[in-house]
């Protein structure tokens, strides 16, 4: 095996030397390789070449691993290139929201901190690292757990296609989320918001309160899924940030009833939107609304202030609604289905503690039934045949 010497020298516009470096070439199974030193062109570094680096690139070859770091390099990809590729596999999985949201993820929380490093360089270290990093800057513990989910997916994808074979996220704890405390509103407070709140507002806040459906549910809803002969409304899609695609999840594609109460404020709701045949609930020029955020953070904040109430989101009209229909004994089925719920045990984790109890004696059917002993609180001994 032979390693040679050569030079490449680096020219101006007008053919100017500037400098003049040290490569070394070989032939490695027919191919010729030809590689920088990182070195100038002189009499020292010539010798340093021969006598130091190439015994030490001799050792390289004959062990193979010359070619391995070669062959590594260029096997591995860094996270800005693979997580292109992990984005794009997943694509039809998913929302456009959603995929458009993990995208951004990428572009402000991911590429700067960690993009530039080969999948097998991050270590745990370099990810609680970062996890500190978004924290610092403000991002909240929900907002960095989205933002592990994409990195997650993406070294999982990438021990799929054997480039890695760990995924270091496993052993880095999520920073922890604080419980969101649900702040519902009282029937009282209800009655405040829909009394001082006027026209197209007052109506949306009706249709809230009393269908218990997401907020880009309800400026997604079209005249043609409110059903009044069956006091039915058909829930199946949702708006965010203008995109308009179907609703959360699979089971939040329903049906769900037009309570009475609600049928008076979707019939004066009618006379204001109805003869475009179009959305229920229009802005200025018309339109849909682009996002919730359009009514969340103006009329929604006015409205709450007229009513003399505590700023809370708009999304707590959802809780309002489950809260409320629990606590008045309704069937938690029916609740679970008019929220889109998966099942009750969802809707029960969230809001049992809401369902009424009754103050009644419980399990009284055995005391007939069942043998008991003798005690000074109890000293009736009634004993079963």
């Amino acid at each position: 095996m032979k390693f040679n010497l050569t030079k490449k020298t680096r020219k101006d516009k007008n053919g100017k030397i500037l400098k003049t470096e040290l490569w070394y070439s070989y032939t490695h199974k027919g191919v010729r390789v030809r590689k920088p030193l990182g070195l100038e062109d002189t009499k020292a570094n010539r010798k340093f070449v021969e006598n130091e680096i190439f015994p030490d690139l001799l050792v390289q070859f004959r062990t193979g691993k010359l070619f391995n770091n070669t062959d590594e390099k260029k096997k591995i990809p860094t996270v800005n290139e693979f997580i292109v590729i992990s984005l794009d596999l997943h694509k039809h999985k998913r929302k456009s929201d959603t995929q458009n949201d993990l995208i951004t993820i990428h572009k402000l929380h991911i590429k700067e901190f960690l993009g530039s490093k080969r999948l097998n360089e991050i270590k745990p270290s370099h990810i609680e690292r970062w996890q500190n990093y978004l924290l610092d800057k403000g991002l909240s513990p929900a907002r960095v757990k989205k933002s592990r989910s994409v990195l997650f997916t993406m070294f999982n994808d990438a021990i799929k296609d054997e480039i890695i074979d760990k995924n270091p996220l496993l052993v880095v704890k999520t920073p922890k989320i604080p419980k969101t405390e649900i702040n519902p509103f009282t029937l009282t407070e209800i009655n405040k918001i829909l009394e001082v709140s006027n026209g197209q507002y007052q109506n949306f806040y009706a249709t809230a309160f009393f269908t218990g459906a997401r907020s880009g549910e309800l400026i997604g809803l079209r005249w043609e899924d409110i059903d009044f002969s069956n006091m039915e409304i058909h829930i199946q899609r949702s708006i965010k940030e203008g995109i308009i695609s179907t609703p959360k999840t699979e089971n939040s594609i329903r049906v769900i009833d037009m309570l009475d109460s609600l049928l008076p404020y979707l019939e004066k709701q009618y006379t204001l939107t109805g003869k475009y045949n179009s959305y229920v609930f229009l802005n200025q020029h018309k339109e849909h609304y682009y996002d919730i955020k359009r009514i969340r953070e103006t009329q929604w904040k006015r409205d709450l202030i007229k009513a003399d109430l505590d700023y809370r989101p708009i999304y707590h009209t959802r809780h309002s609604f489950a809260s409320l229909m629990l606590a008045n004994n309704e069937d938690i089925l029916w609740v679970s289905n008019m929220l889109g719920h998966t099942d009750s045990t969802m809707t029960l984790s969230k809001y049992s503690r809401y369902i009424k109890r009754d103050k009644k004696k419980r399990g009284v059917f055995l005391n007939d039934s069942v043998f008991q002993s003798d005690t000074k609180l109890a000293p009736n001994i009634i004993k079963v045949a």
